[in-house]
């Protein structure tokens, strides 16, 4: 039986609106992640800004996503709690450390913005996959291969050709960013071993539902202790941010969190990460060319081999992810083949 032209028409036309909506996701996930370091980088930096408040902005961005994640989740049922919700228990043993993490993440790696221009940043951020890879060995959550080791070796030599060629080195601002990777790194291991083994799944909204609370608490002592005493002159002498600043600032973090729900939900964390190559190369470029940052040959060397260390890294993981998937179907199809066979044997009888 052929297939005519007016059958095969709405197919095409799902198709394509389906590759449009994908390629959509991943336009605007990259236009809000680089619009959020940008911005971020506007108001922390002391040549631009200049309000150099780390632990204050973040608590600010928690604060909203709380507030906001509350609504979506109770009020307009966007998107349903877990059913059931958190026991106390879990909620202390997982949600918690994961939060505590996450705080940690946050400051650093604004911290980090006030020393270092945002090239050399997202050259230092090349370290993730290293360090989420070398904790998942130690935990036992990832199988140690020599191939794949010698891949983060790669990307840490190209990490440090980078560093070593950097302009504008400051080590405490390196220290802040590498603190930043660790910490996120291994937040990124417990989701796997606190929640993921025990069935608990949060998307980007729900985990701002649980999370964020946590981290405005954890980060309420070291900002009264350290940034409270000098924000109060500051804030006396009316030196600060208007509201409609922090304000765009803070719709800007909460969308770059549900676009990352629609981005993976329409394609998958693997794309993302790709993505995310796409968006670092753009920084670079935005860095050198607009806000003037000294970008060297031997920077962009480095980061050209972390950059296909990554891309090796990506690709291997893809090739994991479909034959996991084919050995799924295939046993699944096994499975339906026995189901049938046994029927038939049993009609027989």
């Amino acid at each position: 039986m052929s297939t005519t032209p007016s059958s095969t028409q709405p197919a095409q036309q799902s198709l394509l609106a389906k590759k449009m909506i994908m390629g959509g996701s991943v336009v605007l996930w990259i236009a809000l992640s680089f619009s959020v370091i940008i911005f971020n980088k506007y108001i922390l930096d002391r040549r631009l800004l200049n309000w150099p408040f780390p632990i204050s902005l973040t608590m600010i961005h928690m604060a909203f996503c709380s507030s906001l994640a509350f609504l979506l989740v109770n009020v307009f049922r966007v998107v349903p709690p877990l059913p059931g919700g958190l026991k106390p228990e879990t909620y202390f043993t997982c949600v918690v450390p994961i939060g505590a993490l996450y705080a940690l993440s946050l400051w650093f790696s604004n911290s980090a913005y006030i020393y270092l221009s945002v090239s050399f940043i997202q050259m230092l951020k090349a370290l993730m996959p290293v360090a989420v890879y070398l904790l998942g060995v130690a935990f036992r959550k990832d199988t140690f291969r020599t191939a794949t080791f010698s891949n983060m070796m790669l990307i840490s030599f190209g990490v440090a050709i980078s560093a070593w060629s950097e302009a504008n080195f400051n080590l405490t601002g390196v220290l802040l960013q590498l603190s930043a990777v660790a910490f996120e790194a291994t937040r990124l291991v417990l989701i796997q071993i606190l929640l993921n083994s025990k069935g608990i799944s949060l998307n980007p909204i729900t985990s701002l539902y649980y999370i964020s609370p946590v981290c405005l608490l954890f980060l309420s002592l070291p900002w009264f202790l350290v940034e409270f005493p000098k924000l109060l002159p500051v804030m006396a002498a009316g030196a600060h941010p208007s509201i409609m600043v922090f304000g765009v600032n803070c719709v800007c973090a909460f969308a770059l969190n549900l676009s990352v729900f629609l981005l993976i939900g329409k394609t998958s964390a693997l794309t993302m990460n790709v993505a995310g190559i796409i968006k670092d190369w753009l920084l670079i470029a935005f860095s050198w060319s607009v806000i003037a940052d000294k970008i060297t040959t031997f920077n962009l060397l480095g980061y050209l081999l972390a950059f296909a260390g990554v891309c090796w890294y990506n690709h291997v993981k893809m090739q994991e992810m479909n034959a996991k998937e084919a050995a799924r179907k295939q046993a699944q199809q096994a499975d339906e083949e026995t189901g049938l066979l046994e029927a038939t044997r049993e009609a027989q009888k």
